[in-house]
């Protein structure tokens, strides 16, 4: 398959990520798949939110689980994830991202937002001292990071996840790109797959403008 988009470093490939496999032959695993719950938003005028249909393949897990068995647990994999959701087999340890000051608000009725994510590590990681927190903080605010895509990472917080792992970096739902320019940043080479076009053109986009995000992740 041709690539949609490819420089020096980055590969970015439009298509299914079960058939568009060049993803595979990467040293690392870092992607944030759709978690399985059936993820739609509706028009908020108060909260300036514009409605969304959801994410392909959100019902249920079965993707999510395909890709990582694909993957399997002799190479690392770096996988976000929901409360909201079961997670994959064979996690080592998991992490939790906590979103900026201004996230989690539409939807939440309990006084308390829904700012919080999870990201499993599967796989044989690099032994380390114990020197970072198991939280990874967002201080900056979404428009920082919200790219046109609704479930966007800001590329801090993948940079971070992605200096303490080593190779070539593959992110089979590569979504808004932030994983393929996090690894750049890092001048790691990537390979990333993304299964709707219009967000191809945004990775594209993107990467053509050798798009930086200086938002702090700590």
């Amino acid at each position: 398959m041709n690539p949609y988009y490819q420089d020096d470093q980055v590969k970015l490939f439009h298509g299914d990520c079960l058939d568009a496999t060049e993803w595979l032959d990467a040293d690392v695993l870092v992607t944030d798949p759709p978690y399985g719950i059936g993820w739609s938003k509706g028009q908020n005028n108060a909260a300036s939110s514009t409605a969304h249909a959801g994410i392909a393949n959100d019902t249920d897990t079965s993707v999510r689980d395909a890709v990582l068995e694909c993957w399997g647990v002799e190479r690392p994999s770096i996988v976000f994830g929901s409360f909201r959701s079961p997670a994959p087999i064979d996690v080592m340890q998991t992490l939790v991202w906590r979103k900026p000051i201004d996230a989690g608000v539409v939807g939440s009725t309990t006084g308390y937002r829904t700012d919080t994510e999870l990201i499993y590590l599967r796989g044989p990681h690099v032994r380390r001292a114990c020197s970072r927190s198991s939280v990874l903080e967002s201080r900056c605010g979404m428009a920082r990071y919200r790219t046109g895509h609704p479930h966007a990472k800001p590329v801090p917080i993948l940079e971070r996840l992605i200096e303490w792992t080593e190779g070539v970096v593959a992110d089979p739902f590569a979504g808004s790109g932030s994983t393929l320019i996090a690894a750049r940043n890092l001048g790691r080479r990537a390979i990333g797959v993304e299964l709707e076009e219009r967000y191809c053109e945004i990775i594209a986009r993107r990467l053509d403008q050798m798009a930086l995000d200086f938002g702090s992740a700590s």
